[in-house]
């Protein structure tokens, strides 16, 4: 196809204090060989001379700056809105891609108008063998609300071996690299500010679903994540903003006769992990769970907005593992995708 018939994909990268990363990854991005594309910098309120760097370095780069840091969710929210094109690419700061990383995406995307999103496969940037944690070959949910990953389950992440190359719909893609047709990211007013950061790209495509749109991955695509780059794991705040949002997302999008009893399931699994935590000598674990839960009743009780029930139960959502993922996990020793999911799907 010739640049002309192309659509315009714009890659946005959200950037908050990452100049080592850019200095390190915005090279591999330019070298896309993609003829439509669009690269822009949105930062947010950085103090670390990202901004200055790429305007030296790389003036053929757009910059979105925004007065604060208003995280991963509102960061973009206000940058999409002034971005016009026909697919957004949000990529991490901290992502080594591939030349030839946009055309499968696209080409699948074009070919599938129900496709609202995909993501590439994500392998370590550190271990280019092994899939990364953040999406590794497409995200999948438990019927509780535990995510995972082909290619990764909790903390384990599979030796990339060829074993999920094959081109599937799944339940999210993840926010490190996430293609989204424009019109369908705009059709459900984008992510959920009052996440922040943390799972607010799973809670978007959950909300794509259903709208009745597809998620997707192409594992023809491959780029490399860092991984921890804004916040470590094991850090207070995102153990405190997955706990918190995850607690959100269900029950924002459970149906009612769903959420009750899930919830509070949840929420009991929730307290066992935050005193096993103490129990171990993790204090700030227990009080990051705990603190999770007070902002999440009081969300729930003060704050949430009314909202029509989901019109659909997990049972009819691609991507949603029938089981307890934990139970299988920590209990059967049942430790990848495939061993899992062919147990119950």
């Amino acid at each position: 196809m010739q640049s002309a018939s192309l659509p315009k994909v714009s890659v946005v990268i959200l950037n908050w204090n990452g100049k080592n990363f850019l200095e390190k990854f915005l090279p591999s991005v330019i070298a896309s060989t993609y003829n439509n594309l669009q690269i822009i910098i949105a930062d947010n309120a950085s103090t670390d001379g990202s901004v200055s760097f790429v305007k030296d370095k790389y003036p053929q780069i757009e910059i979105i700056v925004n007065t604060t840091n208003e995280g991963f969710a509102k960061g973009y929210n206000t940058a999409l809105k002034q971005i016009s094109s026909e697919y957004y690419v949000l990529l991490n700061t901290d992502v080594e891609v591939t030349p030839m990383w946009i055309e499968p995406i696209i080409a699948l995307m074009e070919a599938r108008k129900d496709m609202a999103a995909c993501q590439p496969k994500i392998l370590s940037y550190n271990n280019k063998k092994q899939f990364e944690y953040a999406g590794a070959s497409g995200g999948w949910i438990d019927q509780f609300g535990y995510p995972f990953g082909r290619g990764r389950i909790f903390d384990l992440c599979e030796l990339d071996q060829g074993q999920y190359d094959a081109i599937e719909p799944v339940f999210w893609a993840s926010g490190a690299a996430m293609f989204i047709r424009s019109s369908a990211f705009h059709a459900v007013s984008g992510f959920d500010v009052n996440f922040f950061a943390h799972q607010e790209e799973i809670d978007l495509c959950w909300r794509l679903q259903l709208a009745g749109y597809k998620i997707y991955v192409q594992p023809a695509s491959i780029i490399y994540h860092v991984g921890g780059g804004t916040l470590p794991m094991g850090d207070k705040r995102k153990v405190y903003l997955n706990f918190r949002n995850n607690l959100v997302m269900l029950t924002k999008n459970l149906p009612l006769q769903e959420r009750l009893w899930k919830i509070l399931f949840r929420v009991g699994l929730d307290s066992i992990a935050a005193w096993k935590g103490l129990l171990s000598g993790s204090g700030i674990t227990f009080i990051a769970i705990a603190k999770a839960h007070l902002h999440y009743w009081r969300w729930m009780f003060f704050t949430q907005y009314k909202r029509a029930h989901p019109p659909m139960s997990t049972s009819k959502l691609i991507g949603v593992y029938k089981g307890l993922i934990i139970w299988d996990y920590f209990i059967k020793r049942r430790k990848t995708f495939s061993e899992i999911t062919a147990r119950k799907n």
